[in-house]
């Protein structure tokens, strides 16, 4: 058991997935936890699931590609909690399974806003807080797409490349201020994303099964389980790493 008791842990894109799971573990070690996502119904209802568990919580409407909702959504929980100690950003979206040559400029700017800018934003408001306090740590989602390229979603693969780069860089850049920073990279994990990426067929989710050594996907507490790991001082001489959870398809 981690002990988070007193500490206040944001998780962007806590809706579902493996931003609800992570909400949920951070709560279940104690901490104070402020949800944040596009989606309100289903924000609430991750707070709930932490209430209903005795922990506490509170959910923020956020649209991590716009700076004045990030700044926003820092400032609602230093007001309410008084701090920020653990930030996972795992706000994201995914890419449409199509040539690269017809991919709209549109598909790069949905991709790039969110898994990139949003990740770039939410580092620069929680840092500003975590520099106050003189300590911090902070986990990115990134994906095992952040290490190897699959031919189908190439602008997904950039986007989590780039996550990689800005995990690496704000780590160096923040080690002597006591604040780490690390990403998790999941393989196929059973969310909402993997049922649009193999729009909820089971041949393609098998195939996705099976490109995984282990034979299957993981779930998103197996996932949960590394991030607050990363996230507690049990990682305390962790920075600018990714730790892969996939079933070991980055090691063949």
């Amino acid at each position: 058991m981690m002990n988070f008791s007193g500490k206040v842990a944001i998780v962007t894109g806590g809706t579902s997935g493996i931003g609800r799971a992570a909400a949920i573990a951070y709560a279940q070690q104690g901490a104070k936890v402020v949800v944040t996502g596009r989606r309100s119904i289903e924000g609430e209802e991750t707070v709930k699931i932490i209430k209903n568990d005795g922990g506490e919580a509170f959910f923020i409407q956020t649209d991590v590609s716009q700076e004045a909702d990030v700044k926003a959504m820092i400032d609602k929980t230093v007001e309410i909690f008084g701090r920020l100690d653990i930030a996972f950003n795992n706000a994201g979206t995914y890419g449409e399974n199509s040539s690269l040559s017809d991919q709209p400029d549109s598909e790069y700017e949905r991709i790039m806003n969110v898994n990139v800018k949003g990740v770039w934003l939410s580092m620069k408001h929680e840092i500003v807080q975590m520099l106050k306090q003189g300590n911090g740590t902070i986990v990115n989602t990134s994906s095992i797409l952040g290490v190897v390229a699959m031919p189908s979603v190439p602008l997904y693969t950039a986007s989590k490349y780039a996550v990689e780069g800005l995990t690496k860089a704000a780590a160096l850049q923040y080690a002597k201020s006591g604040i780490r920073i690390n990403a998790v990279g999941p393989g196929a994990i059973a969310t909402d994303m993997f049922e649009t990426a193999t729009g909820g067929q089971d041949e393609a989710k098998a195939y996705m099964a099976g490109i995984h050594p282990m034979g299957r996907v993981g779930q998103p507490a197996e996932v949960a389980n590394a991030v607050v790991w990363l996230s507690s001082d049990r990682a305390s001489f962790v920075t600018g790493e990714t730790l892969m959870v996939d079933g070991g398809y980055i090691a063949q």
